[in-house]
């Protein structure tokens, strides 16, 4: 019954966007400009040190305000994913992409619905999805799925807390203060990632041993809630490698792991840091409450 298929993508697509991070999804097949900065003395010595390295890049990262992103994500046989467009979290995360399920059960359901692709749209409140004419037909002619945070928390209990947290506020120093947070920081090399000048970095989390480790530099508050984030998550372990480029802005990270369910890889590019975003709320005679679509459909 195609009712029930608009009632279950509608949970898939909020538990997919909080699982894989807004920082994985989004992008430009651009490159970002390489930069001067930080190739002298100081630079190299900071970088000599993988700790103080990561330290400067989460700092650097955090302080560039947005950025063009392009991903690709693997979750097991849930789904596997490409995004791409653009992202800022000067003042909560904003921005659009374009999202594409290639595989798993997630596209199966996409299928049924008529299209494999949706665009997501960021606002500092809440997360919009745009589904195609065929979704529309089920939903009183409304193209868009909009997920208030406050809503997903307090529906989902503890795993809509995690929801609301991760679409909300996920960036792309997370990786970095993740690979903090490991006490596992080692520098690999000097490599190119699309031309440019990259310094390489990787370490691996094992959840159950986060503490409060004085190497990382993060406060015993910050590892508890990365420890909480990935456990809400599945995640048990992860690999996390970055690339730096010389102006200490995060250019590529790959991450792998493993969840309750099955393992998990992604990668994303990040470029054209400091780019103009805009995303704007959609129509309201367009929208559809995911609350109100999870009263209205049958059970699936």
């Amino acid at each position: 019954m195609m009712s029930s298929i608009v009632r279950r993508v509608t949970v898939s697509i909020a538990a997919a966007a909080a699982l894989t991070g807004v920082a994985a999804c989004g992008g430009s097949d651009s490159d970002g400009g390489s930069g001067d900065s930080g190739k002298g003395a100081d630079g190299a010595k900071t970088r000599a040190n993988p700790v103080a390295a990561l330290l400067s890049v989460e700092k650097s990262t955090d302080k560039a305000d947005s950025a063009k992103v392009e991903s690709t994500t693997t979750m097991g046989t849930m789904m596997s994913m490409k995004a791409d467009g653009a992202l800022g979290w000067a003042d909560g995360l904003t921005g659009n992409l374009t999202i594409t399920y290639t595989g798993g059960t997630m596209a199966d359901q996409m299928r049924q619905l008529g299209t494999t692709s949706m665009e997501a749209r960021y606002l500092p409140d809440a997360y919009y999805a745009k589904m195609g004419d065929k979704f529309a037909e089920q939903s009183g002619g409304k193209h868009w799925i909009k997920y208030g945070y406050e809503d997903l928390a307090r529906l989902g209990g503890g795993s809509g807390a995690y929801m609301k947290d991760q679409m909300q506020n996920t960036t792309p120093n997370q990786s970095v203060k993740l690979l903090l947070a490991s006490g596992d920081v080692r520098k690999v090399g000097e490599e190119k990632v699309r031309g440019e000048d990259t310094t390489h970095y990787s370490g691996t989390v094992d959840v159950a041993d986060l503490a409060a480790d004085q190497s990382s530099n993060l406060s015993a508050k910050q590892l508890a809630d990365l420890k909480r984030q990935l456990e809400q998550a599945g995640v048990t372990t992860e690999t996390i490698d970055i690339w730096v480029n010389d102006e200490n802005l995060l250019v590529k990270k790959a991450e792998k792991g493993e969840l309750a369910t099955g393992s998990m890889s992604s990668t994303a590019y990040y470029s054209d840091y400091g780019v103009e975003v805009f995303a704007e709320e959609p129509a309201a005679s367009d929208t559809a409450d995911f609350t109100d679509l999870m009263q209205t459909q049958p059970a699936g």
